[in-house]
């Protein structure tokens, strides 16, 4: 017994004595000790607070504190000796002038072990950009800044913090792995072109969970390459909805499997939960493993959509079908209001028929006047539960 006490103890020496050395190598870098001052630009002093902290071993913080700060962009590159954080409990102001930069205002880079957090509030200060936009009439449009651009991270933790007002995206993940964003707002007006909440490309095992979204377009946009990717518990509206894509609108993208969207709330919006692709796809392509599951939507115009002629403001091939193959999808207990008379409309593209479509308890009931009907084309779905608006009979590519 008394052997079995002293390696007890022994081993509870050893564990405090190995947090205490941790806890000695962590250091703060507040940014405020690289020559930052309220009201101020900071980039320099971030860049240098970054570089000493990427460079040091331990679990280190980047900090921003409390106060108003302007920042130019940045990059902030790893890999690094250890975990960082970066906490940002002030409010950081992008310059207003839409040209300063192009791609991204803020850029994590090649980090694992990284976290975002500190309530504070990331300002893109886009009302220059919109105004300025012509994605509308021109297809090969420039983009201006995301807020905030995560590159290839690994093991990352994104919660806790604002992004308003982006001048193009608010937040992309690209290359990234085991990717967690949670209890974030991001704001934009309903008529802010382009300022997609979350766009996912080419990232795996990503989860998204009670998160408060109101742009001017997707509140979230998932793109080729995006693998595991679970939403839960987001409010998305205003906005142009939770879609999957659009996809095929490059050559070679990579295939979308395993997108689960579950107990999500949509309201005051053009869609609520859709997969878009374009006609006449440079390449073949597919989507797969699709679920959408406990939704609530009010004042949505088109609530459940598969569009695979997606040609917005007319600018493609539209008589051209689709080559994105999309099967395995389920629409599962969606209820709320629709104002528009489609509500419901599943509309596959005639060179590779959807495949596996399943709709279960689907209840949207239509506030405007006119003959209320779901669409299918190009599909043959399956139905179980209750059906509002009547379930429509599919049909097979002539």
């Amino acid at each position: 017994m008394a052997v079995n006490i002293n390696l007890a103890l022994m081993s509870l020496v050893f564990l405090v004595a190995f947090n205490a050395i941790d806890h000695a190598q962590a250091a703060v870098f507040d940014v405020t000790t690289h020559g930052a001052k309220p009201g101020g630009d900071i980039t320099a002093a971030l860049t240098s607070a970054w570089k000493d902290a990427c460079a040091a071993s331990g679990k280190n913080q980047v900090v921003v504190p409390k106060g108003t700060f302007k920042l130019g962009e940045v990059s902030l590159e790893g890999p690094c000796k250890g975990p960082i954080e970066f906490q940002n409990h002030g409010t950081v102001q992008a310059p207003a002038d839409p040209g300063k930069f192009k791609d991204f205002w803020i850029q994590i880079i090649h980090v694992d072990g990284f976290t975002l957090s500190g309530g504070g509030t990331f300002d893109g200060q886009g009302q220059l950009a919109w105004k300025s936009n012509n994605c509308a009439n021109d297809a090969n449009c420039g983009v201006f800044a995301a807020n905030l651009k995560f590159s290839f991270l690994t093991n990352a933790v994104v919660k806790d913090i604002t992004s308003l007002n982006s001048k193009y995206f608010h937040i992309i993940l690209l290359g990234c792995k085991h990717m967690q964003l949670e209890q974030l707002t991001i704001t934009a007006p309903a008529d802010s072109a382009n300022t997609d909440g979350i766009h996912i490309g080419r990232s795996s095992l990503i989860t998204i969970s009670d998160i408060k979204i109101g742009t001017g377009d997707d509140c979230i946009s998932i793109g080729d390459g995006s693998q595991g990717v679970t939403i839960t518990k987001v409010t998305c509206g205003p906005g142009h909805g939770i879609s999957i894509g659009s996809l095929g609108k490059y050559k070679d993208e990579e295939p979308v499997t395993g997108i689960t969207v579950t107990d999500c709330t949509i309201t005051d919006a053009t869609n609520g939960v859709r997969i878009k692709t374009w006609p006449a796809s440079p390449s073949p392509g597919t989507a797969t493993g699709l679920h959408f599951e406990n939704i609530d939507m009010t004042n949505v115009e088109n609530c459940l959509l598969i569009d695979q002629g997606y040609c917005p403001h007319g600018i493609c091939k539209a008589q051209i079908p689709s080559t994105i193959k999309i099967s395995d999808v389920s629409f599962k207990n969606i209820r709320g209001t629709s104002t528009s008379v489609e509500a419901v409309k599943i509309s596959c593209s005639k060179s590779v028929p959807c495949e596996k479509v399943h709709l279960e308890n689907i209840d949207i009931k239509f506030t405007g006047s006119g003959e209320y009907k779901a669409i299918c084309e190009n599909v043959k779905p399956t139905f179980a539960g209750t059906q509002n608006p009547p379930a429509c009979t599919g049909s097979s590519a002539e």
